[in-house]
């Protein structure tokens, strides 16, 4: 795990009657803020105890082997007395969104199973993240489940601390998922009069430190507090807000009348890879506006260092992995995510923007020294395959449109070092004899990197080859769409030369 300065620093570390860190039991740890809160509670100070119906879904997160597990489901009554038993502080982060029946009823009933276990238990403290709910409006079945949801376990009698928040942006967050798709598949979009609704969005950083910050509160403190980012916007000025931060042209966005929400959620449906039914309930409450009605909370919680954190900076950090090409957490598990708005292992597919992926695997009976020998040795005079005229078409389209083509060649015709000019590739990572990763310099909508994996086997070597793509933009979508073809002849070709040699197939 990258060292980080823990969110909720500078506040309190609530401690029990024995003066431990106070156990913290974290429900909907496959979930989008669950897993992300239980690493801000353990770099707190926190003991953290999860309940998870099957925490093998767990296993791949750093903090795995940190917390305690209670295998079990949040409708089991005995399940939930064994999670809470001894437990300070729990976070109720339980959702029904896409459960296909009714669930804002399935919702009201995991709300009351969970406060009565809670206050047989003895629970010092529940922490509830909802919605933000403009009194005046009728809400969407989403809010409205929410609101009941907190009124349930406000009732219960145990403390508690409902955070009501409107959109969180980070990567992951399925609100945020929507926004970013629309807008960066759609350079001209009609959308519903609702683009003109307003919104107080907030950076999921600044989530997890009223969260984390809530364990500490005075037990007396009992009722819901609005939390919101530093700025108010309409959804349309907040569109052409992510364009701008992500380095987009801007948007033009037409309001139309006609868009109902069974149309619009059916029209995310078709734009977007976020489920139908996610998208359909998330859309629906889109007709209330969700701003703070008043900043209470952060008397209680103060703002960190800086204060919180500005939509812009909020949207630069979920895009910070594609920016700095780096993308390894979306192509490997091997990377640890050091922030919360790195991608998580337990994040739906459709989360983390679009990254298009060709991935190739072959068996040789090769050493991995001999097959590392022919990787290292791509391109240049050396060629790529037998498809290399493919490579120098592509490389004559490149300088037809000012690229650098493939006038680079190499510095050494079998040697590579990191930072090394390779054609129109550059040599962005090496690991000797494992591992060659090789970020495109072509002049394209987006971006892309060519990575080679090698590892022994029993009968020799097993070589993945993969190219990844990350558009920008529709542009981008089109450029992939467009290439798609001429992939099914260099690539398998690429891979088979760098494998097998002389005895490709």
């Amino acid at each position: 795990m990258r060292p980080h300065e823990p969110l909720a620093s500078g506040l309190p570390l609530l401690k029990n009657a024995k003066g431990q860190p106070a156990l913290c039991l974290v429900t909907g740890a496959t979930g989008y803020i669950g897993g992300r809160l239980i690493r801000e509670l353990l770099a707190q100070g926190y003991r953290v105890r999860i309940l998870a119906r099957n925490p093998e879904r767990l296993r791949e997160h750093p903090w795995f082997e940190q917390v305690e597990i209670a295998t079990g489901d949040a409708h089991d009554a005995k399940a939930l007395a064994n999670a809470l038993k001894g437990v300070d502080v729990a976070y109720y982060l339980l959702h029904a969104l896409m459960s296909k029946d009714d669930f804002e009823a399935e919702e009201r009933s995991l709300a009351h199973g969970f406060s009565a276990a809670a206050k047989k238990a003895k629970v010092s403290r529940i922490v509830y993240l909802g919605g933000i709910i403009a009194e005046s409006e009728t809400l969407s079945p989403h809010l409205k489940a929410r609101t009941e949801t907190g009124e349930i376990l406000r009732a219960s009698g145990v403390p508690t601390i409902e955070l009501r928040a409107g959109v969180v942006i980070g990567s992951g967050s399925a609100s945020f998922e929507m926004l970013r798709y629309l807008t960066e598949r759609l350079p001209i979009m009609t959308v519903p009069k609702w683009v003109n609704n307003r919104i107080q969005p907030i950076a999921i950083r600044d989530v997890l430190r009223y969260l984390v910050g809530a364990a500490a509160i005075d037990s007396k403190v009992n009722g819901f507090f609005d939390i919101g980012g530093p700025e108010v916007f309409t959804y349309k000025e907040m569109m052409m807000q992510y364009a701008a931060a992500a380095g987009l042209r801007k948007r033009i966005i037409i309001p139309i009348p006609v868009l109902t929400p069974r149309l619009s959620s059916g029209w995310v449906g078709l734009v977007t890879p976020v489920p139908y039914t996610l998208a359909k309930r998330l859309v629906a409450s889109l007709k209330n506006e969700v701003v703070a009605s008043d900043s209470r909370i952060r008397d209680l919680i103060p703002d960190p260092v800086g204060g919180l954190t500005p939509f812009k900076s909020a949207v630069q950090l979920a895009l910070t992995r594609i920016k700095e090409a780096n993308v390894e957490t979306r192509w490997t598990n091997a990377s640890v995510p050091g922030t919360p708005s790195d991608p998580l292992p337990t994040d739906p597919d459709w989360a983390g923007g679009t990254l298009y992926n060709d991935t190739r695997v072959i068996e040789s009976t090769d050493p991995i020294d001999v097959v590392w020998a022919r990787v290292e040795a791509i391109g240049g005079d050396n060629g790529y395959s037998t498809a290399t005229w493919a490579w120098r078409l592509r490389g004559l389209m490149d300088r037809l449109i000012g690229g650098v083509g493939l006038r680079r060649g190499r510095r050494d015709p079998t040697h590579l070092v990191e930072g090394d000019a390779l054609d129109f590739w550059r040599v962005e990572a090496i690991e000797r004899p494992h591992l060659l990763r090789l970020r495109a310099e072509m002049k394209m909508p987006g971006l892309a990197w060519l990575e080679f994996k090698l590892e022994e086997t029993a009968t020799g070597t097993r070589l993945t080859q993969r190219a990844i793509y990350a558009p920008k933009g529709l542009l981008g979508h089109m450029y992939w769409a467009s290439v798609w073809p001429m992939h099914g002849i260099v690539f398998p070709s690429m891979a088979r030369h760098a494998a097998l040699g002389s005895k490709r197939k």
